[in-house]
Formats: C-alpha cells, structure tokens, sequence
C-alpha cells in the first residue's frame, strides 16, 4: 500500500514531531508512506475567508500532486475534511481524478481504525489523559460520537489508546465542546476564541487532565497557547506522538 502523507501547514512549521510520528506509526503497521514535495496548503484557510478561486487553485494542485497514491492520509480532520468535504465544490464535479482523491483522503485515526483495522498496539502511558473531540473531525467526518445525535459511534481515539497500560481517561462535563480555535476565528474574534478556549481547558482542570490529545493539533496549538500563558498544569500531545512512543522499540531511543 502507497501512502502519500499530507502535512498541515501548522504541523510542517511547529510541530514537525507530529509528522515525524505519523510517519513512524504508519511504517510501523506495514505502510510504504511517501510526503511528495510539491504538496502545499489545503486550502482551507482561504475557503473559510470566503476567498474560493484561491483555495480552488490549491485544491486543483493538491489533486494533481496525490492522484497517483492508493491512499492519502493526514494526521488533521480539519484538512482532511476540506478535501472530502469541500472540494466537491471547488473543483468540477466531472473530474474523476478529484472525485478519486477525494474519495482515498483518510484523517490518520480513520485509517488507522477503518482500513488498515490495526489492532491497537501495547505500551505503557501512565498519565490522565483529557480526549479532545476536534468539530471537523467529529462532525463533519463522525469519527465519534456527538452529543446532538441521538446514535451510537465508535471514539476512535478512545478505541486506539484504550489498550495502553496506565492509561485513564478524564470525565468531561462537555465531552465535545469547541476548543474556540476555528482557523480565521480565532483572528477574527480573538476575545471569544480565547474564552471559548479558557472553558475548555477548565473542564479538563476539573476533570484531572495531565495531557489533553486529540487529532488535529490546530485545537492543541491554540489550547497550548493559552496553557503556556497561563502556566498551567497541562500538555497537549498529538495521539501519533502518544502512539508512535507506544510502539517504539527500547532500542530505537
């Protein structure tokens, strides 16, 4: 199976570890993965921003530069959902290439979970650990349970840390609350981006947080900037980085 790895903006300039684990994780469960050069921005910011022939123009060059691979995956539901989402109206809807790609994008847990089906690897990771449910990825790509909706789904974040030895999980008051980042939002509206953040690092307080995870590192890198600000007594932590530990060898640190 050939993988192209598609790299956020955000995680390519601040977070390289993030893609450094997802790289690991995937080569660890038998993926051939590949991070073509020519890739750019998904184009979301722009979309949001109401700037559409831009983000059209980048969703035409992301098609073009993973058309060739069996799967695309991204350790962001954000970016993920924008191709899978939005670019049905963007690009011409008799363009079997993107209608393909589309089709072959997968956020990384969803892969992990849904084709690959891996077994969740063991390990040891003795902390408490606060589950952060992104809105794209959970109501745009259901990659959990929503408390709107009435049905039952699968915590895929939950289903891959479950087996890690020492793991516990906090009970959150809002268990799928927005974090208050939104991209553009949280310029746009920087003082109610940074309460809606402040409430969401208070459940997590009051819940016993030590590590807040989730899929998408957009939502960790605005919690974090206002954990660092305030000094407060949390991390975030991209659950590749918690998984890629998992499976790490002794010998490989």
């Amino acid at each position: 199976m050939n993988v192209g790895l598609f790299i956020p903006c955000y995680v390519d300039q601040f977070y390289p570890q993030t893609g450094l684990a997802t790289v690991e994780l995937l080569e660890h469960y038998g993926v051939s993965v590949s991070f073509p050069d020519a890739q750019t921005c998904c184009g979301q910011p722009m979309n949001n921003s109401g700037c559409t022939s831009d983000a059209a123009t980048l969703a035409r060059h992301f098609v073009k530069v993973f058309a060739d691979f069996d799967h695309v995956v991204a350790p962001s539901g954000s970016c993920v959902s924008m191709v899978r989402n939005h670019y049905e109206h963007l690009l011409d809807p008799q363009d079997k290439a993107a209608a393909a790609v589309r089709e072959r994008t997968f956020e990384l847990s969803e892969f992990l979970c849904d084709v690959l089906q891996v077994e969740p690897p063991s390990g040891s990771f003795p902390f408490q650990v606060g589950l952060h449910q992104s809105c794209h990825g959970l109501r745009e790509l259901r990659l959990g349970a929503s408390s709107e909706v009435m049905e039952n789904r699968p915590n895929r974040l939950q289903d891959l840390l479950a087996s890690l030895e020492g793991i516990r999980f906090s009970e959150l008051s809002r268990i799928d609350e927005c974090c208050g980042f939104g991209g553009t939002f949280a310029v746009a509206e920087e003082a109610v981006s940074c309460l809606m953040g402040n409430d969401r690092l208070q459940d997590h307080l009051d819940a016993g947080s030590q590590i807040i995870t989730a899929g998408d590192m957009s939502c960790l890198m605005h919690l974090d900037g206002l954990i660092r600000r305030q000094k407060l007594p949390l991390k975030v932590m991209h659950f590749s980085e918690i998984l890629a530990d998992a499976v790490r060898s002794p010998e490989d640190d």
